[in-house]
């Protein structure tokens, strides 16, 4: 049990040193996206919409189909 505590926090130490340079960086660059940046987050924005929309007409459906009016209209029975 020592040895896994001993090495948890080895391993904490070490992935802390090596991520400590990154968060002590004084300001983010000001440069803006890159073209392929803009692709990326563009090609995920499009899967969202395209899902979306059939999600909007399938709840559309929904509730036109519970704020319908019921007709009584009584099912043939076949002549025996």
């Amino acid at each position: 049990m020592k040895n896994i505590i001993r090495n948890s926090v080895v391993a904490l130490i070490c992935v802390a040193s090596a991520v400590s340079p990154a968060v002590a960086a004084a300001a983010p660059a000001e440069e803006g996206g890159s073209l392929l940046l803009m692709l990326f987050v563009g090609f995920f924005a499009l899967i969202v919409v395209f899902q979306l929309v059939p999600a909007c007409l399938l709840f559309a459906g929904i509730l036109k189909g519970l704020f319908a009016r019921k007709h009584n209209i009584k099912p043939e029975v076949p002549n025996r």
